[in-house]
């Protein structure tokens, strides 16, 4: 019987064998270490969950030579340009992760485990998106919380900011470099007199109606609607929002946060915890694809440097 071809991307775990990385979480960061330490001649394993923060979005933007490009298909070439490095990949969610004497014991929603030297945790995080009606089958087409992404498409048009206190009047504020057309939804929360004369010193009207819902068509809103006044018409709205973790893998480890609620790493992505790892939109407040991507290549070279300092001879 001809020998099987060589199977490509997704594996079984191979029993009993030590990985010299586990990568938790394929988007920019992860899919970008993944590929440096393959390079290293690592032996790496990459898992991802296919739920990344900008699933919703149809396009990405501010990336060097992939500007524009639909978000999925950015990880699909990623993942194709491992294939030459041999990295192991799993479409499958890590539900937790411990240290074992010298090792990190990762363990698969299936109940199968897979041991690493070291761990590299590049989940991201989860926007908590704000309680409007309609606003969920907006967001990623008419509704975004990043204007640097998604700002230059909506230029000159009629924008809101939707937010609260302070977060909401910068929101507001920023949004005027794309549009001169900008209002702040507060949602009945408060703004202070300092803010409102700000806003007003700028040209920007601040709505402090409560909100009912958004009127859209296919997600892409046309107006918003108010308990105690006359309907808004709008093009789109950006929101401010808090967020957190896309999993608790780093704070069981021990992880520290900052007061921001990410994670607290170094320039390399160091944690406080030896041999963890925290790349991507869960460990900065710049949250940017091609950033996510940068810092799990600092990762990538961080850890390959502790392996190199383990085998070598002093």
């Amino acid at each position: 019987m001809p020998a099987a071809p060589p199977v490509l991307g997704y594996f079984l775990a191979e029993v009993g064998r030590v990985f010299d990385v586990i990568v938790v979480g394929g988007g920019p960061a992860g899919l970008s270490a993944a590929l440096m330490l393959g390079r290293c001649r690592r032996r790496v394993l990459l898992c991802d969950d296919g739920q990344p923060r900008n699933r919703h979005s149809h396009a990405l933007h501010g990336y060097l030579t992939r500007d524009g490009i639909d978000p999925a298909e950015l990880n699909a070439i990623g993942r194709r340009e491992l294939e030459q490095y041999n990295i192991r990949c799993r479409a499958i969610h890590v539900t937790a992760a411990e240290r074992r004497g010298e090792l990190f014991q990762v363990t698969f929603e299936n109940g199968e485990v897979d041991q690493s030297k070291y761990l590299l945790i590049a989940t991201g995080v989860v926007d908590d998106l704000p309680g409007v009606a309609g606003l969920r089958e907006c967001y990623g087409r008419s509704v975004f919380h990043c204007p640097y992404c998604d700002g230059w498409e909506r230029r000159d048009q009629r924008i809101a900011a939707l937010g609260k206190g302070k977060s909401g009047v910068l929101l507001a504020l920023s949004l005027k470099t794309w549009s001169p057309h900008v209002v702040l939804l507060t949602n009945e929360s408060r703004v202070t007199g300092r803010g409102l004369a700000r806003l007003a010193r700028n040209g920007i009207d601040a709505v402090p109606d409560r909100i009912v819902r958004i009127v859209h068509d296919e997600g892409q809103l046309s107006a918003v609607e108010f308990e105690s006044r006359d309907a808004l018409a709008l093009d789109a709205v950006f929101f401010t929002a808090s967020q957190h973790p896309r999993c608790d893998i780093a704070e069981n480890l021990g992880c520290a946060f900052s007061r921001k609620g990410t994670v607290d790493t170094g320039t390399l992505s160091e944690t406080n915890v030896p041999g963890v790892f925290v790349a991507g939109d869960a460990s900065r407040d710049a949250q940017f694809v091609v950033v996510a991507a940068a810092e799990g290549v600092k990762a990538a070279l961080a850890i390959n440097q502790a392996l190199q300092r383990e085998e070598l001879r002093p």
